[in-house]
């Protein structure tokens, strides 16, 4: 068997396997959740559900992108990079303590320094941003970090594990988020490097894709702490591991793109609950899908747009990597969408009921 036949069959492997496991697990994560008190009970209006709902889906997740990639795609590729080891150590480090927190609820202190624990377990074994190159002047030579390359990689991966974490706040908003950012992250691994995280990437996007629908409004289960923090932490350390390393102009550009929605909601929240004088760790309904809700969208309508703007700034993306009748097609593809997207957006706009008076911000 080739080596590119072997590499195709263990992509597809993967993502078959992911996306069934997912899907059988999450039956068995919501039945360990209510034994184990890991239930989600309404108690302010920032929470967009009314009944009480399990809330350690991730783990159903975790295991099937973790038995998808060792059991399939690394079975049949055959090859390991040894940093990415590191990533998984981290990975499994916020995942221990996402179970933790979905069933004690842990402070937010304790929990930024695990994770920034977590970054740095990668970030000093090879998994760095080492360069930033020039996107206005491609022939400008290359910005090395040099000991910057450890902080900042550090501070880019626990950015992106906290703005999933904090996008999680509606039915399938997160996950379906984090599905298209990996569909699109594996789309440019694909067609650039095309190595043990394009593997990864395709396990992670069918993990999620078999939990969606379990997560899907009205939920039967959500991710919580547990799903949202491997699902960040893999986007950012992996993000790293592949499109940082590119070679192209534009390599800090592509993951600052392909994960601009929930890195710009999360930067606009801080620095509004700063400037109010609020702790901006705290969570109220100051996010981009409250304030949604709040204009009188459904909240089916909400996930759809913000899923659909999430899969045009993957688009966007994807046409920045691409070279020679590729970069057309996707472009076509991207700028079909654009129209597709403003159209809908329009109608739901027409749809929507208005609400006169939105609820006020509320600190947990």
């Amino acid at each position: 068997m080739s080596e590119t036949l072997r590499f195709w069959i263990s992509i597809g492997g993967s993502f078959i396997a992911a996306t069934v496991l997912s899907f059988l697990l999450t039956p068995l994560a919501i039945r360990i959740a209510h034994k184990v008190g890991a239930v989600d009970i309404p108690r302010d209006n920032r929470r967009a559900h009314t009944t009480p709902t399990p809330r350690m889906g991730g783990v159903a997740i975790f295991t099937a992108c973790l038995i998808a990639f060792f059991g399939v795609g690394y079975a049949l590729w055959g090859k390991l990079d040894s940093s990415f080891l590191f990533i998984l150590i981290g990975s499994l480090i916020l995942v221990v303590m996402g179970i933790l927190d979905d069933i004690y609820t842990l402070k937010p202190l304790l929990k930024l320094v695990i994770q920034f624990a977590a970054a740095l377990i990668p970030a000093l074994n090879g998994v760095t941003i080492s360069r930033l190159t020039n996107l206005f002047s491609p022939s400008a030579p290359r910005i090395e970090l040099g000991i910057w390359s450890v902080p900042i990689t550090v501070l880019w991966i626990v950015a992106i594990t906290n703005a999933v974490n904090w996008l999680d706040g509606l039915d399938g908003l997160a996950c379906g988020i984090s599905a298209i950012s990996a569909f699109c992250m594996f789309i440019i691994s694909l067609t650039t490097t095309q190595d043990i995280s394009t593997i990864a990437l395709v396990c992670l996007f069918g993990s999620c894709l078999g939990f969606f629908p379990f997560n899907r409004h009205p939920a039967k289960t959500f991710m919580g702490d547990t799903g949202s923090l491997f699902l960040g932490y893999m986007l950012g350390a992996l993000s790293v591991q592949g499109m940082f390393k590119l070679y192209t102009a534009i390599s800090f550009l592509i993951p600052v793109i392909l994960l601009a929605l929930p890195l710009g909601d999360m930067i606009v929240t801080i620095f509004r609950r700063i400037l109010t004088g609020h702790n901006p760790m705290h969570a109220d309904r100051s996010h981009i899908h409250h304030r949604l809700m709040d204009m009188g969208f459904s909240h089916r309508q909400v996930v759809s747009i913000l899923h659909g703007f999430s899969f045009l700034l993957g688009c966007i993306a994807m046409v920045f990597t691409m070279k020679g009748y590729l970069r057309l097609v996707f472009l076509v593809v991207s700028i079909f969408f654009l129209v597709f997207f403003l159209l809908n957006l329009r109608k739901q706009y027409k749809n929507r009921k208005p609400i006169s008076s939105p609820p006020p911000p509320q600190s947990e």
